[in-house]
Parts: structure tokens; sequence; C-alpha cells
């Protein structure tokens, strides 16, 4: 019989659970969606245009050099 000197194997009884599934996710893409309004700007020479709703900025290319824009 082993000895009882708490140096056995570890358990898996009860209270070896990893938490309680306590949620604290942003929702799908992280959350950071910017909303309909602002701009988008090109990282090249900085032209900015209007953003679109339902349009991301990085499908846009800049009306000046061709570069895909990114949100301001």
């Amino acid at each position: 019989m082993p000895g009882r000197d708490g140096t056995g194997p570890t358990g898996r009884g009860a209270g070896t659970g990893r938490g309680q599934g306590r949620g604290g996710g942003q929702g799908r893409m992280g959350g950071q969606g910017a909303g309909p309004g602002g701009n988008c700007v090109c990282p090249s020479c900085g032209t900015k245009v209007p953003h679109q709703a339902g349009n991301p900025c990085y499908n846009v290319s800049c009306p000046k050099c061709g570069t895909k824009m990114v949100r301001e």
C-alpha cells in the first residue's frame, strides 16, 4: 500500500478543473471595428478618402499611388 506522505501522483478528483468558463472575449475579429464613419488613409503617400460602410479600407486602393489603404 502506498505511503500517505503526500508524494503520490496528482489526483483527478474534485477541485482539479480549469475554471468556470467565464468568457472575456470581444467578439468576432477581436471587436476592433471602427464603425461606419472615418477615413481610409494611404500608408505610403498619406492620401485620405472617406471610408465607405461595408467596404474595408484594406480593399481600397489609393487613388494617387495604388497602395492598399488602412483605416485612420
